[in-house]
């Protein structure tokens, strides 16, 4: 194989022309034509058994080589790209040049290479102090949820008030017809949950077990369902039942029963703690984002139209695997947004050029701060990582591309502490402390 590499007019791209000896390319026909043998069925022999010269006769000397491209040029081209040390950052636009069996493999791949970057100021960066406080209310909010999990509902006689649960028939009507999904029997609607629209629930309060009602509501500009946004709807409703929920007692019987603690005071401490963490990292989070924006508008680079789409195929691809969770396909859920592929993609591209900016100007970090990931800190992770996902770490040690990643992973976090230590937090104005509030 051969390789000549000369640049384009555009920046940050190159066009390779890749030469494949003959001798290869026609092995690769073989190997097509062995692998196909037994499909073709021609006059005069047993099905799968005419030569590979009768196959082409019969059907042209180029039936194999679009299979016989595809299963060489690969691999070549990542040879080409591995031995010319390009880092490449999109998919190769491919052009033949010459494909003709007992000669040379001639084919161009242009690709875009990963752009330059001006890092600028990375030290000392400035953000606006970010501060979480667990409040005793925090504490109380956490404890009144544990009550509302573990309280007993009972009948009651009484009629319905804000905070019971009606159990009702209903049917909704617009123009005096009914409408798809605005039936129900024995529905359990909890008033005051705001499940309803809006002024329904409100009119379900004083009702008593049996009474029956005309309720009239006006569905939101904004539902869902167009056909049925800012029309006047009228709903007939019975109650059949009325519940009240009984909480329990914030006592130390309480913290035996719902937790490993025995007192109530005990609990209380365990809820805090919980909370302060979730506070600390909520906070260095938010840090490392405000110093990662702050860096990125540091930075210069001219990121290649290819780069961003490749980032954006990992996003869909990211996005399809966590839908396919939930039963969907990513054509059905387009379908329940109305929109194309292609305004979908459309959406991710700032977020795809934020996530490109990040990572080139942590790896421009990492080079200047000399910062390098040892092998025992590799290796400790692999092992937390066998140990977490149940799998064998001395197998794991030998994938040299998960150890590639990270690798990556732990530099950037070094990175980050870096940036983290040496950034500066300025007190947030009063204006931006009332909005936060």
């Amino acid at each position: 194989m051969n390789c000549k590499v000369e640049k384009t007019k555009n920046a940050n791209e190159l066009k390779l022309e890749i030469t494949i000896e003959a001798e290869k390319f026609d092995n690769a026909i073989k190997k097509v034509y062995f692998q196909n043998a037994k499909y073709f069925n021609i006059p005069g022999f047993r099905k799968g058994k005419a030569p590979q010269n009768i196959v082409e006769k019969y059907y042209g000397k180029e039936i194999f080589y679009e299979d016989a491209f595809n299963d060489i040029a690969s691999d070549e081209y990542e040879k080409a790209i591995e031995e010319n040390k390009l880092e490449v950052v999109s998919k190769p636009n491919i052009d033949i040049v010459t494909m003709e069996k007992g000669q040379d493999l001639v084919f161009t791949a242009i690709v875009q290479t990963k752009p330059e970057v001006k890092l600028g100021k990375y030290k000392g960066i400035e953000i606006e102090k970010i501060e979480y406080n667990v409040e005793e209310k925090d504490i109380e909010d956490e404890l009144k949820q544990m009550q509302e999990k573990n309280a007993r509902v009972i009948s009651i006689e009484t009629p319905v008030e804000n905070g019971n649960i009606a159990v009702i028939d209903f049917e909704g009507f617009v123009d005096g017809e009914p409408f798809e999904g605005g039936k129900a029997e024995n529905h359990s609607l909890e008033i005051g949950s705001g499940a309803f629209i809006p002024g329904f629930e409100e009119q379900i309060i004083g009702m008593k077990i049996d009474d029956e009602k005309d309720i009239n509501v006006k569905f939101p500009d904004e539902y869902f369902s167009k056909d049925l946004a800012g029309k006047d709807a009228t709903f007939k409703v019975k109650v059949h039942e009325i519940k009240k929920k009984e909480l329990p007692e914030l006592d130390d019987e309480f913290a035996k029963d719902v937790s490993e603690f025995d007192t109530i005071k005990e609990l209380r401490n365990s809820i805090k703690e919980r909370l302060e963490k979730r506070s600390k990292d909520k906070e260095k989070y938010e840090k490392e984002q405000a110093i990662m924006k702050g860096l990125i508008n540091e930075l210069e680079v001219d990121i290649p139209s290819g780069m961003i789409e490749l980032e954006i195929d990992n996003m869909v691809k990211d996005m399809e695997q966590r839908m396919s969770y939930q039963g969907l396909k990513l054509e059905q859920y387009l379908t329940m947004l109305n929109k194309t592929e292609e305004e979908f993609r459309k959406e991710y591209e700032p977020q795809a050029v934020e996530a490109i900016k990040s990572r080139l100007a942590l790896e421009n970090v990492i080079e200047k701060e000399k910062i390098e990931a040892t092998d025992d800190e590799i290796k400790e992770k692999v092992e937390e990582m066998a140990k977490n996902y149940g799998r064998d770490a001395e197998e794991l040690q030998k994938n040299e591309n998960l150890k590639k990643y990270i690798k990556q992973g732990i530099e950037s976090e070094k990175a980050i502490d870096i940036l983290m230590s040496n950034s500066k937090e300025k007190k947030v104005s009063e204006k931006k402390e009332s909005k936060k509030a």
